[in-house]
């Protein structure tokens, strides 16, 4: 069995969640810095991934609590769906070669948090697959998540106002 130590997952494993994650980060527009939102408006948050599968990946949630992608009103479809898109520039202009798009809609189509729906938008790159992850089924990170938060928040300035 292969073993990666990743001490930054443990706080994911032991807190305590009460209610909604994603519902706290939208109504605490106070602590965006700390929960590394870069953008909100009046229908959905861009939030980076604190579990990226790759540097760059964040996510579009809409700020209204909901679980099923049919329970979006087509204000919020058309909205995140145009979000969706000024995303798709900020990950080209961070260098991505590739985007992987997507909603894992319900618990048992991947989805980590099912009870609010979200977008992922995770950037690809040139041999980031590698020797590590398809000999080893291991991935290795050589950023600092922190100053890809800076940077994805400074490029996403140009597109979101």
């Amino acid at each position: 069995m292969e073993r990666l130590y990743a001490p930054w997952r443990r706080e994911y494993h032991v807190k305590k969640q009460t209610g909604c994650v994603f519902c706290d980060i939208a109504n605490t527009p106070e602590k965006d810095e700390e929960n590394q939102v870069f953008y909100r408006d009046e229908i959905c948050f861009f939030v980076m991934n604190r579990f990226p599968y790759n540097p760059g990946h964040f996510m579009i949630i809409p700020l209204r609590h909901v679980s099923n992608y049919e329970d979006l009103n087509e204000k919020e479809v058309c909205h995140i769906a145009k979000m969706a898109q000024t995303g798709c520039k900020i990950l080209k202009d961070f260098g991505a070669h590739g985007i992987n798009m997507g909603w894992n809609l319900g618990f048992d189509a991947g989805a980590g948090i099912p009870d609010h729906i979200h977008l992922q938008m995770v950037p690809r790159f040139k041999r980031d697959t590698n020797l590590m992850t398809t000999v080893f089924d291991t991935r290795v990170y050589s950023a600092d998540f922190d100053k890809i938060y800076e940077e994805i928040k400074s490029i996403a300035g140009k597109y979101l106002k």
